[in-house]
Order: structure tokens, then C-alpha cells, then sequence
């Protein structure tokens, strides 16, 4: 039925004489595509079709009609369709650049009726203006000749309906009047829109940084007047003179959707000058010099010639086991294993089997000891075993060793999970001593090895960052891994993690809960705690906050909840880079005994930084509950600035010296807020380097 309504469209399309449509022709057209027609094409029934031929005319016939009905929406000022349409289909599908009989493109028309909405979400998709005007003469004389044409049409059909007696053909040519008196007052109101129109305003708010050694960034917003005529693309020229001459280079920026552009391959140490300028179909507006005018490309370490404190660090350690692998390889320890593969690679579909094996040594109940247990989770889903419990087996039932150093080293440990046949090995040759210390984390590793053999799988996942323990003397060490693959495995029992926690009959009592109890029922905040844990800074300059409290067999520091494996912080500014000069800067203001009012001279990127971090402060001291007058005390760190990866940069705003770390047993009077967590500092490390 669907496809029979499509032909007779098509026929009746092809009986219509030539010509525009009327508004609420276009209206229908692309109100009844949604109902009709809006439907993806490979749904028909293949049986329907005659062939791979008429299924292709089909389709082309359907995109032809959403094209269409783009022109329309447009034409009709309708923004809610003309999105909606972009939505549904790409460019190519839509022919967003393609020219109609006109030779008017979308875009073309939304700009000469001044739809500054409808332009800005066709330039986004991509849009472009018709290449055929290349001057303002030529669209200003292909305008005239469509309005020409169009009132020339308009008098035909009118005397034809005033001769000719009323009849058939008499009602549809009226239907023609009516579509061709619409379509010249259309036509009249682009010309009115572009002769009307002036070159735009120069763009505001053009800032100049310095991206790094050999590259600067400019950033700006629109004009703050368009003169009724949308901006279609920016200009950025760069020169080493202030006066552009000789222009260095220039970039057109045609892509509006974020306002800024990096200039590179620059000489460290020369001065840029940048100006920007707005283009709209009345051309080129005049150009706005950047603020400050003039940056140097440089980085901070260049004021005192440091090198990167991590260069080679990875690749010297890599170095270094390789060379401790190398002595032990002809280790006693070795020989009973020569014979073993080095690694057995289970398939986890497989290897997932061992948890519903009968013989499996998954415990069901906790004694008193240490125990290792692993969470496997998939979206609201979690791996049990063939009791539907979560996999937990036994390190040590006759723990009595301090805690703390032992998990610390198992946190390390997690960072060579592929290792571990081998680090037991190596552990093994110091047995003899039957140190505590070395009792138990052989065990630990005796424990890693069976859990990964029972499961198949090397890599448990990230250690959570304190045990669970319970008055009964259980110690629950957790890892988490979250699995994101879409395979299907065979005979695998994934559970929601809510009927498992309602399912699960508790042995103890709601005021003494065992370690398993407690797990269950916080396992909603550690699954989150690892899903934030894993999240990524955007790139930019952040002011972090070091605050640290001691215990007696730990230091912790403060994090947010939010993003544990960072310090508390808030964003500076979105260019991670600290230039020479500000470098510069900051090192004079640390050394100064009483700082300078009214900070450094205007329009320089000294002063544009000082402006950036008086606001990151004080969002920084409200965020952490600490009074704004107090941060008169505080120093930031200016040995080095912390950079992540050269997208990611941190300067460090430090309390008092006998503030930084809280003491056992000494009242902090500005707690922060809810919101953040103390993680242990090795622990904290840790996140931080994965």
C-alpha cells in the first residue's frame, strides 16, 4: 500500500505543470513527509519491490523529497522543521549544498530574509552559500532577474484568470497565481534583505594566548552588530609587524560552531601580531586587532632551561624489570615451571565456565581472615558464580599482620597483573625466612592466581581504595573492572545488581553486618567511585588545592567525589600553556614579600593570567569551605606547573606550611562541604598515573 501511494505521488507530481508551489503546497509537502513518507526505505516489503532498479528510483525519489522539503521549511521561516530535518539526514542525503533551479542554495535564502536562527543551524550542518556569486554584482543582478521573471509570471497568469470564464482550467491556474504572487513577494524580500544589508562589525572579545613554543591561539566571539546580514566565515591574519605589512598568513574559518584557531609552526621567541575580521554576503567587515595585541610563542620551562621531570622515567623502569626478569631467569625458583607456558590465554567466554563449575574454590561464607574479592560489571548487570554469589576466594585465615603496608603493596601489585606468575616465583626464594611481611603476600599473589585461573582472566581491574572489614575479623580486599564488550558468553550468569542485593540472605544482624553484607549493600557507591575514577579532564589550566591529613600509618589527601584521581580544582582557562613571561611573572609575585595591588600592566597576557586566577581562587575557596580571607596566607606552587599529558596543566595553590598536612588528632575548622573523599596518598598516585 505504501509503495503504491509513493508511485501515484509521483504521477501525479509528473502531471502538474511547471512551477513553484504555494505555501500550503509546501506546507503538506513536508508535514505529510513526516506522516507519509518518513520512513526509512529498506523497511518496504522486499516482496513489493520488482527489483534492486525500482528499490534504487525509490530511494532517490524519497531523498529528493526530503530535499525538497528542506527548501520549503527555509522558505517558510519554519526552524523547528528545518532542524528537524537535519537531524533525521545527512548533508549528502539532503543535497545541502547542491543548488536548486534557482541556483539558490538553502543557506542562501536564510541569510537574504535574515533568518540568523535557520542560517546558524544550516552552517553548522555544513551549509554553504551558492558558489555562482561571486560578487556582489552578480547576486544582486540574479536577484532582480528572479524578481523580474517572477512578476513577469505573476501578469501572465493574471490576465489569463480575468479572460478566460470560470472552468477547470481556470481554478488551477488560479492555484498557480496565488503560488507565483508568493513566491515574487519571497523574492522581493531577499533583494530588500541584501540591498539593505552592510558588511558586518568587526568580532569582539579576540583574545590572543600563547599555545606553546612555536604555536599561539586566538579566540573570539561574533560581531556584537551583524547589520542584518548573518556571518558566514571569519578571517584570521597573522604578521610579525602591527601594522600587517607584510602579512605573514591568513586563515578563513568557514566552521562556526566553536570560535577559535590555533596558529602554528611559529618561531619560539618572535612576536605575533593577530587580527580577525567577520565576512557576510555584503563582504568583509573590518578587521579587530587581538587583546593583548602581540604574543610570543614560549613555555615555561624556557625561563630556566628545566627539562620534563617524567622524560624516560616509563621507559627507564621498562628497562629496569627487564633486567631484574633477565637475573632471575636462570633462578632456581624457575626450573619446576620451564616446562609451563609462559601465559595461558583463556577465551573469556570459556574460561567464564570455571564460575559455574561444581569444583570451583569460590567461598560461599567468610571465616575470620583476608579475602580477595573480584566485581566484574557490565551497565546495571554483575558476574556471580553458580550460587550467585560474587566471587570471593581466601588469602589468609590467620591474618595478623598490619594491614595498610600489605594493601598498599597490593595496590602496586595490581599494576602488573600479567606478572604475577612470575612475582610469586621470585617471592618464593625469600619464603625461607618466614617473615610475616612475606608469608602473607606470597599469599596475596597465591590468591591472585587463583582467582585469575578461576575466571580466566588476567586483569582483575583497579583496586578499590580501602578494605571492607567487619567486627567478626573479615578483610575484604575488592577490585573492579567494568566490561564493555557486547559478546554474548556462553552459559555465563550475569545478575542486576539489584536483585542480587534483594535476593542475598544476610546471616548477621543490620548492627554488626558481615564485610559481605557491607559490600552489597555499598556496591552501588564503589561502582561509581570506579566509573569516576577513569574520567579525563578536558584539556585546559587548572588551579588544583593540596591538602593532605596524616594518620599513624598513612597520609591522605583531599579529593573530590566527583573525580577522584585528581586534587581539588577548578578551571582557569582552556590553554594549558604558561608562556615565558607569565612564568616569569609568577616567579617575581612568590618572591615578593607583600604582593603589588592592581597586578600587572592592561593588555598583557601577565594581566589577563592575574585576572584568570583572582576569579579561580575565589571559586576555589568557596568550593573547598575555606574563607576568602584566609587565602591571603596561601602561596601557589611555583617550583614547576604539573602538566598531564600536555593538554592537562595544574598550578597548585598551597595553604600555610604548617596547614598543608593536618595532624592526628587536630581540628581542621573549614571542613569541606560534602562532596569530597581522602584517599590514601599512594593509593592517589596510582589513579592519578592510570
Amino acid at each position: 500500500k505504501m509503495t503504491q501511494q509513493m508511485r501515484d505521488l509521483q504521477l501525479a507530481q509528473a502531471r502538474k505543470p511547471p512551477g513553484p508551489s504555494s505555501p500550503n503546497a509546501a506546507k503538506r509537502l513536508y508535514r505529510n513527509l513526516s506522516g507519509k513518507f518518513r520512513v526509512n526505505y529498506t523497511s518496504f516489503d522486499e516482496g513489493s519491490l520488482a527489483g534492486r532498479g525500482e528499490k534504487e528510483k525509490l530511494r532517490k525519489s524519497y531523498l529528493f523529497q526530503s530535499n525538497a522539503a528542506l527548501f520549503e521549511a527555509v522558505e517558510l521561516q519554519d526552524l523547528d522543521r528545518v532542524q528537524e530535518l537535519l537531524k533525521q539526514y545527512s548533508p549528502e542525503e539532503l543535497d545541502l549544498n547542491t543548488p536548486n533551479s534557482e541556483g539558490l542554495l538553502p543557506l542562501d535564502i536564510a541569510i537574504m530574509t535574515n533568518n540568523a536562527p535557520i542560517a546558524r543551524a544550516l552552517l553548522q550542518a555544513g551549509a554553504k552559500e551558492s558558489p555562482h556569486f561571486v560578487s556582489l554584482e552578480s547576486r544582486s543582478l540574479h536577484l532582480s532577474t528572479l524578481v523580474r521573471e517572477a512578476e513577469q509570471r505573476v501578469n501572465e497568469l493574471t490576465a489569463q484568470v480575468v479572460n478566460e470564464a470560470p472552468n477547470a482550467d481556470c481554478s488551477e491556474k488560479e492555484k498557480q497565481l496565488k503560488a507565483w504572487e508568493w513566491r515574487y513577494r519571497l523574492y522581493k524580500r531577499m533583494k530588500a534583505g541584501f540591498e539593505h544589508a552592510r558588511v558586518p562589525d568587526a568580532p569582539t572579545n579576540v583574545h590572543l594566548s600563547v599555545a606553546s613554543s612555536s604555536s599561539v591561539q586566538v579566540t573570539f566571539w561574533e560581531p556584537l552588530s551583524v547589520n542584518s546580514a548573518v556571518v558566514t566565515k571569519y578571517k584570521v591574519e597573522w604578521s610579525s609587524s602591527p601594522t600587517f605589512a607584510p602579512p605573514l598568513g591568513e586563515a578563513v574559518i568557514d566552521k562556526l560552531k566553536n570560535l577559535h584557531f590555533t596558529i602554528r609552526g611559529l618561531v619560539s621567541g618572535t612576536a605575533y601580531y593577530v587580527q580577525v575580521s567577520a565576512y557576510n554576503m555584503k563582504g568583509w567587515g573590518p578587521p579587530q586587532a587581538s587583546v593583548p595585541p602581540f604574543a610570543i610563542p614560549s613555555n615555561w620551562r624556557e625561563y630556566d632551561g628545566r627539562a620534563p621531570r617524567r622524560r624516560g622515567q616509563a621507559e627507564a623502569l621498562d628497562h629496569l624489570l627487564g633486567q631484574v626478569k633477565t637475573v632471575h631467569q636462570h633462578c632456581v625458583c624457575h626450573e619446576p615451571c620451564k616446562n609451563q607456558p609462559q601465559s595461558r590465554k583463556h577465551s573469556v567466554s570459556k574460561s567464564l565456565k570455571h564460575l559455574f563449575h561444581p569444583g570451583s574454590k569460590f567461598l560461599k561464607t567468610l571465616k575470620r581472615g583476608l579475602y580477595l574479592t573480584a566485581i566484574f560489571y557490565k551497565d546495571d548487570n554483575i558476574l556471580v558464580t553458580h550460587e550467585d554469589q560474587i566471587p570471593v576466594v581466601e588469602i589468609d585465615d590467620t591474618y595478623s599482620c598490619l594491614l595498610m603496608q600489605d594493601f598498599l603493596w597490593f595496590t602496586k601489585v595490581s599494576c602488573m597483573w600479567d606478572e604475577i606468575l612470575w612475582l610469586r616465583q621470585c617471592v618464593t626464594v625469600s619464603q625461607s625466612s618466614c617473615s610475616c611481611i612475606l608469608q602473607t603476600r606470597f599469599k596475596m599473589l597465591l590468591a591472585i592466581s587463583q582467582m585469575q585461573g578461576l575466571l580466566g582472566i588476567q586483569d582483575l581491574g583497579q583496586v578499590f581504595f580501602e578494605p571492607v572489614k567487619d567486627k567478626q575479623g573479615n578483610i575484604l580486599i575488592i577490585t573492579l573492572k567494568e566490561v564493555k564488550t557486547n559478546q554474548t558468553f556462553e552459559s555465563v550468569r550475569w545478575v542486576p545488581i539489584c536483585k542480587l542485593q534483594t535476593s542475598r540472605k544476610s546471616v548477621s544482624s543490620p548492627e554488626e553486618p558481615t564485610a559481605l553484607d557491607t559490600l552489597l549493600i555499598s556496591i552501588q557507591d564503589k561502582l561509581a567511585y570506579h566509573q569516576r575514577s577513569s574520567h579525563a579532564l578536558s584539556p585546559g589550566l587548572y588551579l588544583g588545592y593540596l591538602k593532605l591529613c596524616s594518620a599513624v600509618d598513612q597520609i591522605r589527601v583531599l579529593v573530590p567525589e566527583r573525580l577522584p584521581n585528581i586534587l581539588c580544582h577548578v578551571k582557569i582557562r582552556s590553554n594549558p600553556n604558561i608562556s615565558r613571561e607569565e612564568w616569569e611573572w609568577l616567579q617575581k609575585m612568590a618572591s615578593m614579600e607583600e604582593p603589588i595591588p592592581g597586578g600587572p600592566e592592561a593588555e598583557t597576557s601577565q594581566n589577563h593570567l592575574f585576572q584568570e586566577l583572582q576569579v579561580a581562587i575565589k571559586e576555589l575557596m568557596t568550593l573547598v569551605n575555606i574563607p576568602l580571607q584566609e587565602a591571603k596566607d596561601f602561596r601557589l606552587y611555583s617550583q614547576e606547573v604539573l602538566d598531564f599529558g600536555g593538554q592537562v596543566s595544574f598550578l597548585l595553590l598551597l595553604p600555610p606550611s604548617d596547614d598543608v598536612c593536618t595532624a592526628p588528632g587536630q581540628n581542621n575548622p573549614y571542613t569541606p562541604r560534602s562532596g569530597f573523599l581522602t584517599l590514601p596518598l599512594q593509593i592517589f598516585e596510582l589513579g592519578e598515573e592510570r
